[in-house]
């Protein structure tokens, strides 16, 4: 299973063991794994919450998996994400990609991770000194996306 969304933590090593198992053909894994900072836009950061739509978020990110596999054939991709609470220090988020080559394989890495930032539903509540703050979209991740030719549709931004 190429996408999984969940509460409790993940394993760096295990997870990569797993999406490399018995592939012989990879020459390449590229990972990048997102924590949760204790600082953000000047606030200290106490905790975080990560909500999203069950079903609807897991076909928005196996569909960022294909768009991947369709850019670079031949690539396989992880995707685990948290939800729930978080705390500094948590890990948050795992992109993984395999290839047979390092180019292909971080450039998938990074591709996957911009799309997901902009396009994955998934919504971010800070509590912070000041209170509870949602987290908005940010324009550096719309012209991450933007590079690879993707305009984003703003999915991470939180519906009333």
């Amino acid at each position: 299973m190429p996408v999984r969304v969940q509460t409790g933590d993940f394993d760096l090593t295990t997870e990569v063991a797993q999406l490399r198992a018995n592939n012989p053909s990879i020459g390449a894994v590229a990972c990048f794994v997102g924590t949760v900072r204790d600082l953000n836009d000047g606030s200290a950061v106490a905790g975080m919450e990560l909500e999203h739509y069950p079903g609807m978020t897991e076909k928005a990110l196996e569909n960022i998996v294909e768009a991947a596999r369709t850019r670079w054939p031949g690539i396989e991709v992880l995707i685990v994400h948290r939800v729930g609470q978080l705390a500094p220090l948590d890990q948050i988020v795992l992109v993984a990609t395999t290839s047979k080559h390092r180019g292909d394989a971080f450039a998938s890495c990074e591709f996957v991770m911009d799309y997901l930032k902009s396009e994955a539903p998934f919504w971010k509540k800070e509590a912070t000194e000041h209170g509870a703050r949602w987290v908005d979209a940010r324009e550096s991740d719309d012209a991450a996306l933007a590079r690879w030719g993707i305009e984003s549709g703003n999915a991470a931004v939180k519906p009333d």
